[in-house]
């Protein structure tokens, strides 16, 4: 870049900054044009604050037309909307809306807690006080929700209406006062539902009534179910109500499998009692068509049950498996009871008992309740009913422990069966001092064409020497229908539920020393996954009298069949093992003692018999004349036509022809 390059770009720079300030304006200038300026911003300004008041203005203008609008509309919402209701619900309509206070009435007594909801005017919750469940927590037999319904159904102006959909109002504000009683006293609790005289207005004077009497020392709950000057709502010409009643049992005790098996439906008509079908997996339904006394909704140890005061025209009953598989739910339990509806203001009376399955306390009822604990059917509940129970009612009065009782029941039931067990070895003894000349006589008959031989000799030898081999048999089939009722008493009783004794923290169900939670394809099936040591005990103690028993028997008669006999009598304590191992504790305690005191009486009945003795009467019997009975003389008959019939079959059908005469010179001239 030269000299003449750099003058002409100072000079251009020169003339631009003097055109500049050239055309800037001057103060004055300046002043007006900000002044100008102002004026023109605060015109605009006010121009966009009007603008903004204007719309302001036209805004809340559209809201008080929106909300005149909303308030119009909730006002067509409101009539609609009760429309709808008084179409579904007719004189009953305001008591089908749901008020603000909803909370339940808690009323409790000595021996329980209720929960009588608003909706439903219904007990929607029983909690058992002074019990627990397996695992400690309170005994709720069902509680409030979708699950739990109670409710009268009737025809309303030709509609059909349920108690259980409608709002009850009570009879005092119970809020304020002490729902709880105690002793010999008494408290009613009145539910009420009224009618609409008009859309704004109920009738007070005419009510449904349900109307609760909670005694201060009884499991049971009195219910009046009144209809007060209702025959203007409520169709007179209907000669029943229907009542259904629905509860979700839960879980109470340590094995869910046998209360499942043990929860059903029973049923009474005041003279029998029934039940449905007793499954830990299925269901059961029934529609019965004659009166019923009372319905009960069964666990093992608990019940919740409804007993008309007269009797219920007929009934359908549900039990299922809920849908919501829970740990603590059992089964669903539903009912629907007829009852008849007659007279102007009629008055239908109930009771309710919501407690334990023991025997003392529904019998006290007198409407055989107690039969639907399971004591063995009518053919061995007896030795339960009057004899085990009383028992054990007695030495309970003591407070000792229930292993201690079951020890001195034992005691008693094998000391009253003693003289069969005496009869029972004897029997024994006889059998095993014959036993070398059986075997004498089935070494005389080896071949099988024999057999009835064989049976003849052995039979003429047990006639000669006086031995029944049915003598020992008899005792165990006497002792039978006590082994049976012992097998249905200990896990029925309530008794025993959650009594400790060494070991087992709960008699009443299976004492486990340990467990595992792998499950192993057959022994789970078969065995579970625990260990239950009095089972164990009690199978261990089987298989010892099952060993010294068959060393004691006689092994006469046919060998294979003994062999058999010997191996299906240990394979049963193996079984016993399976069915046992999930079952109450107290029974395989029980069946352990048994086999123990057994071993002692084999003992003492082995001193007492002399078999030196007793052998020596068996010899002198035996050479006496023995006098047949028509029985055996008959049984002989029988085995020589049989043995005719061998003959002739071996004979190729012809009749064997005995020889006359002199056989032997016939047999000589045949020689020569």
């Amino acid at each position: 870049m030269n000299k003449h390059t750099i003058i002409g770009l100072v000079l251009i720079f020169a003339l631009f900054i003097g055109y500049s300030w050239y055309i800037s304006p001057s103060k004055k200038e300046l002043e007006e044009q900000r002044r100008v300026q102002d004026s023109t911003r605060l015109a605009q300004l006010n121009k966009i604050q009007d603008s903004l008041s204007t719309v302001i203005s036209v805004q809340e203008t559209n809201e008080e037309i929106e909300k005149e609008n909303e308030k119009e509309t909730a006002s067509l919402d409101t009539m609609d909307k009760h429309q709808q209701l008084s179409a579904t619900f007719g004189a009953f309509t305001n008591a089908s809306i749901s008020t603000e206070d909803e909370a339940p009435f808690i009323v409790e007594n000595d021996l329980y807690r209720l929960s009588i909801a608003r909706k439903g005017g219904k007990i929607e919750s029983v909690e058992l006080k002074n019990v627990r469940t397996y695992d400690s927590l309170p005994v709720v037999l069902f509680e409030g929700g979708d699950n739990t319904n109670f409710g009268i159904a009737f025809i309303s102006n030709y509609l059909i209406l349920n108690t259980n959909d409608l709002y009850f109002t009570p009879a005092k504000d119970y809020n304020k006062q002490s729902l709880v009683v105690s002793g010999n006293d008494s408290i009613e609790i009145a539910m009420r539902l009224y009618p609409d005289k008009s859309p704004q207005e109920i009738d007070s004077s005419s009510y449904i009534e349900f109307l609760y009497t909670i005694r201060g020392n009884d499991y049971r709950t009195g219910l009046k179910i009144n209809f007060v000057n209702t025959s203007q709502y409520i169709n007179r010409n209907q000669p029943n109500v229907e009542l259904t009643w629905q509860v979700q049992l839960r879980q109470q005790e340590k094995s869910l499998k046998n209360e499942m098996t043990s929860t059903t439906i029973y049923y009474s008509d005041a003279n029998d009692v029934e039940n449905l079908k007793e499954s830990p997996d299925s269901g059961d339904s029934l529609s019965y068509t004659s009166r019923l006394k009372w319905l009960s909704f069964k666990q093992l140890f608990f019940t919740s049950t409804i007993i008309s005061d007269d009797y219920f025209s007929n009934g359908t009953m549900v039990v299922s498996i809920p849908q919501i598989q829970s740990d603590r739910l059992l089964k669903d339990m539903k009912t629907r009871l007829i009852l008849p509806f007659t007279g102007d203001n009629p008055s239908l009376g109930m009771n309710f008992y919501f407690g334990p399955n023991k025997y003392d306390f529904l019998k006290q009822y007198k409407i055989n309740l107690e039969n639907q604990i399971q004591l063995g059917g009518k053919l061995i509940s007896w030795i339960n009913k009057y004899a085990v129970i009383p028992i054990f009612n007695f030495f309970e009065g003591f407070n000792w422990n229930y292993g201690l009782i079951i020890l001195i029941l034992t005691i008693i039931i094998k000391t009253v069966l003693f003289p069969l067990t005496m009869t029972n070895y004897k029997s024994s003894a006889k059998m095993r001092l014959i036993k070398p000349e059986v075997e004498e006589i089935s070494k005389r008959y080896p071949k099988q064409e024999d057999a009835m031989k064989k049976q003849q000799a052995i039979m003429a030898l047990y006639r000669q020497t006086g031995v029944k081999p049915m003598a020992g048999c008899l005792p165990l089939l006497l002792q039978m229908p006590i082994l049976f009722a012992m097998f249905r008493f200990f896990p029925s009783s309530y008794e025993l539920r959650q009594q400790p004794f060494l070991w087992a923290k709960d008699l009443s169900t299976y004492d486990s020393i340990a467990s595992w939670d792998v499950q192993i394809p057959i022994i789970s099936s078969f065995y579970g996954n625990h260990i239950s040591l009095f089972t164990l005990l009690m199978t261990l103690a089987t298989l010892t009298y099952t060993i010294l028993n068959n060393k004691m028997m006689s092994t006469g008669g046919n060998e294979q069949q003994m062999k058999m006999m010997k191996w299906m009598m240990y394979l049963m304590p193996v079984m016993f093992l399976g069915i046992f191992n999930n079952y109450s504790a107290g029974l395989s305690y029980y069946y352990l003692l048994v086999n123990l005191i057994t071993f002692i009486q084999m003992g003492v009945s082995r001193l007492i018999i002399n078999e030196n003795k007793l052998h020596a009467q068996i010899q002198t019997k035996k050479n006496k004349p023995v006098t047949k009975s028509k029985w055996q003389k008959r049984m002989e008959s029988l085995a020589k036509q049989q043995e005719t019939a061998a003959a002739q079959q071996r004979n190729g059908g012809f009749p064997v022809i005995k020889q006359r005469g002199n056989s032997s010179l016939h047999n000589k001239k045949k020689r020569k």
